[in-house]
């Protein structure tokens, strides 16, 4: 069996994490990897040793790609087409009208009605091209229950829909260099909170950040690193200027060395308002910090009770301040490692990379 998974190729988030882990030694399914752009995907796949395909999409509308992609599944000899993302789906539909033959699966990421938030009459637009373009698929690989949900009440199939969990490799990654929060300028008396997220509207990064200011008031100690680039990186750091809180947020910009922030971090945050299963909340689980994180996508699954983590309405301020609060109190108490060390067993035994990469293969197995 041989399976082409398709992306845009500028993913750099949980996205591009979820494909490669899928992908990196995988042995029992041929694998090939198409990218319609260069970006650091295609540089990261290539280190981990997969089999990539750089198409050289022109632009967003060069519909010769579409000849591109047919001309490789025939050489190849391709079974399964397995997309993610938009603009991979929208492929899919004239992909599957033109070799009627192979089986066409997509995974779900994200809420489509969610993913061009803030982009006018374009976004608006754009979903209403992929929602059309999620009708076609043969299958669907939704990475949460309620996203299997989301996609029922789209019109989906429900026989159509397998329901997969994230999983990420619970071994401890190494940095050559270890972060200190003296590095940071932080001191041991600091509660630092970290969020790691695309900065853009979907991610919430404004309702935290009039959190915190509201906060500051009667903790001056409070800290934030926030972890990501995107298309509001100078509206926030203007709204963080405007709210007067510049000693309190630290952006950091992307970067690869995430695990060892967050072992200088008392809590990881997540404020978006739409996600799947977000894979940083594993990342969490393995450094054993527990986490604040808004109701969405497959939380619940993880953060299985109070006893390691918070989550909090979408979307509401004061939610969202009385766990912060209460997360401060917990670690003042010493309970916080505690709950890290909870969130840690639980995951590591139910979130693994190989039984992520099981659940794809066994789907793929059952269908091809």
């Amino acid at each position: 069996m041989k399976v082409l998974h398709l992306n845009a190729g500028t993913e750099t988030g949980g996205g591009m994490v979820h494909i490669l882990d899928l992908l990196e030694n995988v042995q029992e399914t041929e694998i090939i990897l198409g990218l319609f752009e260069k970006g650091l995907m295609y540089e990261k796949a290539l280190d981990k040793g997969i089999k990539v395909v750089l198409f050289h999409q022109k632009s967003k509308w060069d519909l010769t790609l579409q000849k591109k992609i047919i001309s490789l599944i025939d050489r190849e000899m391709i079974d399964i087409v397995h997309t993610h993302g938009p603009r991979a789906n929208f492929y899919g539909c004239f992909l599957k009208r033109k070799r009627k033959t192979i089986y066409w699966i997509t995974t779900l990421h994200s809420n489509p009605r969610h993913d061009f938030l803030g982009r006018g009459l374009a976004g608006v637009i754009f979903t209403i091209l992929h929602l059309w373009a999620l009708k076609q698929p043969d299958h669907f690989l939704a990475i949460s229950e309620r996203f299997k949900s989301l996609l029922v009440t789209e019109g989906i199939d429900e026989n159509k829909i397998t329901s997969i969990f994230n999983g990420i490799d619970f071994k401890k990654p190494s940095f050559p260099n270890k972060i200190s929060r003296y590095d940071l300028n932080f001191g041991d008396q600091d509660f630092v909170m970290i969020m790691v997220a695309r900065l853009c509207p979907v991610k919430g990064h404004s309702i935290l950040f009039h959190v915190i200011k509201e906060l500051t008031r009667s903790h001056d100690n409070i800290k934030l690193l926030v972890v990501g680039t995107g298309s509001l990186e100078k509206e926030l750091k203007q709204l963080v200027s405007q709210l007067g809180i510049e000693k309190h947020i630290c952006f950091l910009g992307q970067r690869e060395d995430v695990h060892a922030l967050f072992e200088i971090c008392d809590v990881k945050l997540l404020t978006s308002f739409s996600e799947s299963f977000p894979l940083v909340l594993l990342e969490a689980a393995r450094a054993k910090i527990p986490v604040i994180t808004s109701d969405v996508g497959g939380v619940r699954e993880l953060i299985y009770s109070k006893e390691c983590g918070w989550i909090v309405p979408v979307n509401q301020i004061e939610p969202l301040s009385e766990a912060i609060k209460e997360a401060i109190l917990y670690r003042k108490e010493g309970k916080l490692n505690e709950m890290g060390i909870n969130l840690y067993n639980y995951a590591s035994t139910r979130f693994t990379i190989e039984n992520f990469r099981k659940s794809v293969l066994n789907t793929y197995k059952k269908l091809g």
